[in-house]
C-alpha cells in the first residue's frame, strides 16, 4: 500500500493585491533545493514531478486539516501551476473562520510555509561515500494537498526511510550486503546504552 507523505517547506507564501485582497499565493515546493535532514537522507524534488498530477482533484487546507478548507481545483477555487521555481499555489480566502484566521496570522507574519501531501510515482536515490544520500522525487502519482502550515514537524518519512533500504541493499557489494549502515541516531541511540 503507497503510503501519502507530507513534506514542510519554508518557502514564499504571502498576500497579494490591497488591503481588502483575500488572494494568498504561495510555493507548495520548490525543485532542486535540498531539503534538511530527514532520518538519514536529504530530498530533492526534480522540476515538473509535478506536472502529472496537476490535474489531481487538490485541496488547499490549513495545516493539513480536512477541517479548514480554503479552496478545491474540482470548484476552480484553487489554481497550481508548475514553473521554472516550484509548484505554486493560488486562491481567494474564503470568507469563513478558517479564512479569516489565515489572512490575519499572514498579516501578522505568524504564518510563512507551505506544505503538500503526496504519493511517489518515480524517485531514484544517489549516495557517495562520506556524504547523506540523497532521494529524488522524480514523479508525483497523487497531490492531495497544499497547505499553509503554522509549524513545521518532521514530515513522516517512512516510506522514504523504506525505499532508502531497497536502495542500499541493491547497490551494495555482494560482501556488505549485510551490514547496511544504521542511521546516524540509531548508532549514537546504541553507543549509549
Amino acid at each position: 500500500m503507497e503510503q501519502k507523505e507530507i513534506r514542510v517547506f519554508n518557502s514564499e507564501m504571502r498576500m497579494e493585491g490591497d488591503e481588502e485582497s483575500r488572494k494568498v499565493v504561495g510555493y507548495a515546493a520548490v525543485y532542486n533545493s535540498d531539503s534538511e535532514e530527514m532520518w538519514g537522507f536529504k530530498e530533492r524534488i526534480a522540476p515538473g514531478a509535478f506536472e502529472a498530477a496537476l490535474g489531481d482533484d487538490v485541496r488547499a487546507l490549513f495545516n493539513h486539516d480536512a477541517n479548514m478548507l480554503l479552496a478545491r481545483t474540482k470548484s476552480g477555487t484553487l489554481k497550481l501551476s508548475s514553473d521554472k521555481t516550484g509548484l505554486k499555489y493560488e486562491f481567494e480566502a474564503p470568507k469563513t473562520t478558517a479564512g479569516n484566521d489565515l489572512l490575519e496570522m499572514l498579516k501578522r507574519g505568524d504564518v510563512s510555509q507551505s506544505s503538500f501531501a503526496f504519493t511517489v510515482e518515480e524517485q531514484s536515490w544517489s549516495e557517495k561515500d562520506g556524504e547523506m544520500p540523497i532521494r529524488t522525487i522524480v514523479k508525483v502519482k497523487r497531490l492531495y494537498d497544499v497547505s499553509p502550515v503554522t509549524y513545521p514537524a518532521y514530515p513522516d518519512t517512512t516510506a522514504a526511510k523504506r525505499s532508502l533500504d531497497e536502495f542500499r541493499a541493491e547497490t551494495a557489494p555482494p560482501q556488505k550486503k549485510a551490514s547496511i549502515r544504521r542511521p546516524y541516531w540509531r548508532q549514537i541511540h546504541n553507543s549509549n546504552k
